[in-house]
């Protein structure tokens, strides 16, 4: 004869009470009632009453009540863990919400690179001249969807005709191999483009990702100058530009480095460009798209005016001429 299954129980699926979850983060801080009532500012009982009622919306016991002690059981060590984390991302959010209502900003998506080599060393006379208006940036690989995202501006690198309409141009891109003053110094002259083989040569270690992204290779540029067969002397991978100018600018070896984001450091004479009339051209243009919801706010019209002026100010340190405003224009 068959045993038979236990009934099915119907859990409950509504959320539970803020006010459960804190009760209960505090009973388990102090594992003592009267601590807890203390901190929250309640009655002890009203906190009896609060865990009593968690647990019935859960189904399970959370604390053993000892005569002396109050002990989590596993599964109230387990909501622990799990909610603490949340509450405090909660309350985190509601001060910062707190902090910048009625302030105004800024809000930036980039990619880290970009945001570290071209952005943030410009950012100080923005800041200088609009004292009151404040600065978010969310410096990251990932694409987001300005139509739904609390973002006002992205500034992006694509090829031509992949950015939405309104995207502005703010300037192309040209690759120059460059290297660290000292380096070439302890090296023999390069006056053409076969003696690069003499060098470590830095190169990024992700231009498979893309289609694009292994037109400004190395081995691209090789093959503009004929030389396909060329082996340098050792090779150097980095995943992100900032990492290759960072080891060109350590000694490192010669980088295939993108012009845009070295030109402060060419200027300043931390990097020199090796055979200036050899760059090559790269697909890719960097782009300003502002939020369908963010164009109108004076802020971020401020940000965007002294953004394009910067931009100008780029074009003419790597020799571009004017933009082109359209995205669908090569």
């Amino acid at each position: 004869m068959k045993t038979p299954l236990p009934p099915i129980t119907h859990l409950r699926t509504r959320p539970v009470a803020v006010g459960h979850w804190r009760a209960f983060l505090a009973v388990a801080r102090h594992l003592n009632f009267r601590a807890a009532a203390e901190e929250l500012a309640l009655t002890q009982s009203a906190v009896s009453r609060q865990i009593q009622a968690l647990e019935d919306e859960v189904g399970v016991p959370l604390f053993l009540r000892h005569t002396r002690a109050v002990e989590l059981t596993g599964a109230g060590g387990q909501l622990q863990r799990a909610v603490a984390p949340a509450l405090e991302r909660m309350d985190a959010a509601v001060r910062l919400v707190r902090q910048t209502a009625g302030r105004k900003s800024v809000a930036i998506t980039t990619w880290a690179s970009f945001a570290s080599m071209w952005l943030i060393p410009r950012m100080e006379e923005f800041q200088r001249d609009n004292p009151d208006i404040d600065i978010r940036m969310d410096a990251s690989d990932a694409m987001v969807d300005l139509e739904t995202a609390d973002v006002d501006l992205a500034l992006r690198s694509a090829v031509p005709g992949s950015q939405p309409a309104g995207a502005e141009r703010l300037f192309g891109e040209q690759l120059a191999v460059v290297a660290s003053p000292w380096l070439l110094k302890s090296m023999p002259p390069i006056h053409e483009p076969a003696d690069v083989a003499r060098f470590t040569l830095i190169e990024a270690g992700d231009a498979h990702r893309l289609p694009y992204f292994e037109l400004i290779t190395w081995r691209r540029w090789f093959q503009v100058h004929g030389l396909e067969k060329l082996q340098p002397r050792r090779w150097l991978y980095f995943n992100y530009a900032q990492q290759i100018a960072q080891a060109a600018l350590a000694g490192q070896g010669l980088a295939l480095a993108r012009m845009p984001l070295v030109a402060q450091s060419l200027a300043s004479g931390d990097l020199v460009e090796v055979l200036p009339g050899h760059r090559l051209d790269s697909p890719l243009a960097y782009w300003l798209v502002v939020g369908p919801r963010s164009g109108q706010r004076p802020e971020i019209q401020a940000f965007c005016a002294w953004l394009l002026l910067q931009a100008e100010a780029t074009r003419r340190a790597i020799g571009e001429a004017a933009p082109v405003t359209t995205p669908d224009t090569p």
